[in-house]
């Protein structure tokens, strides 16, 4: 009779167990879903604001994000490659974190774009995207799907920058002004700098001279400082 409860007991025990398991489901906590984008995890900001416990979701991260991430991290370009590989380190950092639940989901679909995976998923579950890239941003917009945006979170909390104040900036290309030369501060705003069309991959001390609103996002005018 003992070794019948017994085994009767252990069966019980068993299937709550499985129970148990099989109604856990990561991403499923009631909350909206969000939906990472590839360009967010380049960027890394993420892992600081998920730890702020900010997040007011669960951050999805489509396999067709960490495929293209992969060609990206395999490919030839050595910054692109670099930056692939820290974002892949992103995507394991961001599944440590306790504040926030992180699900990575087999969408299945490797042969369609990513950012045509993200809108489809977002819209079918009524998420959010959560993505840096201007252009993604614009048709999520016009598909009424919400977004995200990293750079705006950071530049809405930091202190802004003021005229006069000097930063060091590395010129990436040529501006389409005469003389001037392009760099971009962290967050990824834009800094036009007059004469420095001849500094393009250098690294420079600038000094910001104005601010300039635009529909794609703030704009910083600034010159070369000069040295004393």
């Amino acid at each position: 009779m003992e070794i019948l409860i017994l085994l009767t007991t252990l069966a019980i025990l068993t299937e709550t167990s499985y129970l148990t398991v099989r109604n856990f489901r990561p991403g499923r906590s009631g909350l909206r879903r969000i939906y990472v984008d590839t360009s967010v995890l380049i960027d890394g900001r993420i892992l600081n604001v998920a730890r702020t416990g900010f997040i007011d979701g669960d951050l999805i991260i489509l396999k067709s994000v960490l495929r293209e991430l992969q060609l990206l991290a395999d490919g030839k370009d050595n910054e692109k490659r670099s930056r692939a590989r820290a974002g892949l380190d992103n995507v394991s950092e961001l599944e440590r974190v306790i504040e926030v639940n992180t699900e990575i989901v087999d969408d299945g679909e490797g042969m369609k774009k990513v950012d045509e995976q993200l809108l489809k998923y977002a819209k079918e579950n009524k998420g959010a995207i959560l993505t840096i890239d201007y252009n993604l941003i614009k048709v999520a917009e016009a598909e009424k799907i919400a977004t995200l945006n990293i750079s705006d979170l950071a530049l809405s909390v930091r202190t802004e920058f003021l005229p006069g104040e000097k930063i060091k900036l590395k010129i990436t290309e040529k501006g389409s002004g005469r003389g001037q030369g392009i760099g971009h501060l962290s967050s990824g705003v834009m800094v036009v700098v007059d004469g420095a069309a001849n500094k393009v991959g250098r690294e420079i001390t600038v000094e910001f001279m104005r601010f300039h609103e635009t529909s794609a996002g703030k704009m910083i005018f600034a010159k070369i400082s000069k040295r004393k």
